[in-house]
């Protein structure tokens, strides 16, 4: 057993405790106490001294207003005559101030030479203009003493025709207050040299139950149950040691309990594809398994005890009011611009009998393939409906005008029966590839592979378009003499790159260069195939191997396009075990490269 530290000790712990109640009771009772005797020796000072002012005030109006005659003393005369009246050890000077800051008398014999300037006292200025007394509590610059400034104003009919201006010594009533705080300081002092001693005697009768109470509690930690509590007696502690018996064994009950079902609901949770988050009753994250935190990509500590709707990013459209009420389920979209990334996630409440809220069950799990295919069917059917009502609506206009009599036109029914049989083969070239596409998706064909010489087999498929070209386009060969072996079928890698020599010779202008190329690079042939085109825009050229995709769709359809050309390509190339892909510039030209597998004879491994 760890032995208790002197500090940690609960005898020191209850001596403490008594201490600090009584010195924050001492504290309280005093700083109310002084704060009170010095709020009331303060008003007491306060008061006396505003007393004494209204007296002199009166005089000093009476002065300040009444007609004088020759043989009158001077004005200066009296009110220095009214303000000696005023004299008291409180009380440091007083002045008489007319109300154009004038100062017309004071009782300090030693500052008469102000006598006639203007005041200069903030409170003064205030004082008269506010027609309200002012007062503030300042620093004596010469002996730091706290000096009580106050500025009363004199009215006469109404009006201000000055104010008295009053410094006292307030310092006394501290003093005061120091000497008292001192008596405080001594009596707390005393109470809390008692409350050492009371503090150790009451700390012994409790501290021994329950060192045995930690000592058993420290053994059912490390799965000791049959250890007992001593009983001292019948007191509150006495029952606590009793209870603490009882609870050892019922916990040792629910223990083996307990731990079988956690070992359940652990193996369930671990061994789930999909994510499980729990919350408690308001909301907030006790309980997240793994695949959870991999599905959201977020640490545990950083998920606990958070809003389940702050750590879904649905903060903003849900509640967790809402979340509990919600029967479906509901996307979590997590997509970047450059990847998808969508999970679903279904809510079930965890109630009581009572109907009473407990916290909610979030499962979690990834939908993205799922989106992705259905958001691929749904713009697939709408391609598919596009590229086929086109033809169909011309078709459609074309029959209606020969049924209306064209068909007797001997110039018009020939073009019209023409562009009728045009739009048919478009529709079943459109067919064809979409059955072929089908295939691929499905793996339901062969590849009927043969070992040739790529250059060869590269050089005739080009022969075939130099000789039959109508543009005036110059198709350069860059290809190495060596022979290099690859093992295709040679029915569908023409037909990619029948495709690709086409939409090459269909997008370079007239005088253009159409080039090609082979090198190896890492155990592969990479072929290319360059136009001086109108190229593609950056960012639409990783989708041109997409179904459907056209960078401009008006043109590609005038010139014959069904847009799956190259998604045909993809496919046959990766069903080679090559990859393909393209870099273009914007009006510089495109360029298509793939690879495929290659052998440096035709021997190959039976060698």
């Amino acid at each position: 057993m760890q032995k208790v530290g002197f500090l940690k000790s609960i005898h020191v712990k209850i001596v403490l405790i008594y201490i600090l109640l009584i010195l924050l009771a001492m504290q309280i009772i005093g700083l109310y106490f002084a704060q009170e005797l010095e709020q009331k020796l303060k008003t007491n000072f306060t008061d006396s001294i505003k007393e004494r002012v209204n007296l002199v005030e009166f005089s000093v109006r009476e002065e300040m207003t009444r007609k004088r005659g020759e043989e009158d003393p001077t004005p200066e005369q009296s009110l220095r005559m009214a303000l000696s009246s005023l004299n008291s050890d409180d009380i440091i000077e007083i002045r008489v101030v007319d109300n154009r800051y004038r100062i017309l008398a004071t009782s300090d014999t030693e500052n008469q030479l102000i006598v006639g300037q203007k005041s200069t006292e903030s409170l003064v200025r205030k004082s008269i203009t506010a027609a309200n007394p002012y007062d503030e509590v300042k620093l004596d610059r010469g002996t730091g003493d706290r000096v009580w400034v106050l500025s009363s104003p004199i009215v006469s009919k109404g009006e201000v025709i000055g104010t008295l201006y009053l410094e006292s010594n307030i310092e006394s009533v501290y003093k005061q207050m120091t000497e008292i705080n001192q008596i405080l300081a001594g009596g707390t002092a005393m109470s809390l040299a008692i409350t050492v001693i009371l503090g150790i005697f009451i700390a012994q009768t409790i501290t021994r139950p329950i060192a045995d109470m930690r000592r058993q509690a420290q053994a059912m930690a490390k799965g000791n149950f049959s250890r007992k509590v001593r009983v001292y007696g019948n007191d509150e502690i006495g029952q606590l040691a009793i209870s603490f018996n009882h609870l050892t064994n019922r916990l040792q009950e629910a223990q083996s309990t307990t731990e079988g079902e956690r070992r359940k609901l652990a193996s369930v949770l671990s061994n789930m594809t999909d994510g499980v988050i729990a919350t408690d009753r308001k909301g907030r994250i006790i309980l997240i398994n793994d695949p959870a935190l991999r599905l959201l990509r977020v640490p545990r500590d950083l998920v606990l005890q958070r809003p389940i709707s702050s750590v879904l990013g649905i903060d903003t459209q849900y509640a967790f009011e809402d979340l509990i009420h919600m029967k479906e389920s509901i996307n979590l979209d997590f997509s970047t611009p450059e990847r998808p990334y969508i999970l679903r996630a279904n809510f079930s409440v965890i109630q009581k009998e009572t109907g009473f809220v407990n916290g909610l069950i979030t499962v979690v799990h990834d939908n993205t393939e799922q989106e992705k295919i259905d958001m691929e069917r749904r713009e697939f059917v709408a391609n598919v409906s596009h590229e086929l009502r086109t033809p169909l609506t011309t078709m459609r206009s074309y029959l209606e005008a020969l049924a209306d009599g064209a068909w007797q036109d001997t110039e018009l029914a020939p073009t019209f029966l023409k562009t009728t049989q045009t739009e048919t083969e478009r529709m079943i070239r459109l067919i064809n590839d979409l059955l072929q596409l089908s295939k691929m998706d499905s793996r339901d064909y062969d590849l009927n592979k043969e070992m040739v010489e790529f250059n060869k087999f590269f050089n005739r498929i080009i022969d075939r378009f130099e000789m039959s070209k109508s543009n005036n386009v110059n198709l350069q060969r860059l290809l190495p003499d060596a022979q290099y072996f690859v093992e295709i079928d040679t029915d569908k890698l023409t037909q990619v790159i029948d495709n690709i020599i086409s939409n090459a010779l269909k997008y370079s202008p007239d005088g253009g260069n159409v080039r090609f190329g082979v090198i190896v690079q890492e155990g592969f042939l990479k072929v290319m195939i360059s136009d001086d085109g109108m190229g593609i825009p950056k960012e639409n050229v990783e989708r041109i191997f997409d179904r459907f995709y056209r960078v401009d769709r008006a043109r590609a359809r005038s010139m014959g396009g069904t847009g799956l050309g190259l998604a045909i390509a993809r496919e046959m190339i990766e069903a080679h075990g090559g990859l393909i892909w393209a870099e273009s510039e914007e009006g510089h030209g495109t360029t298509i490269f793939f690879t495929l597998p290659f052998e440096l004879d035709e021997a190959g491994e039976w060698d």
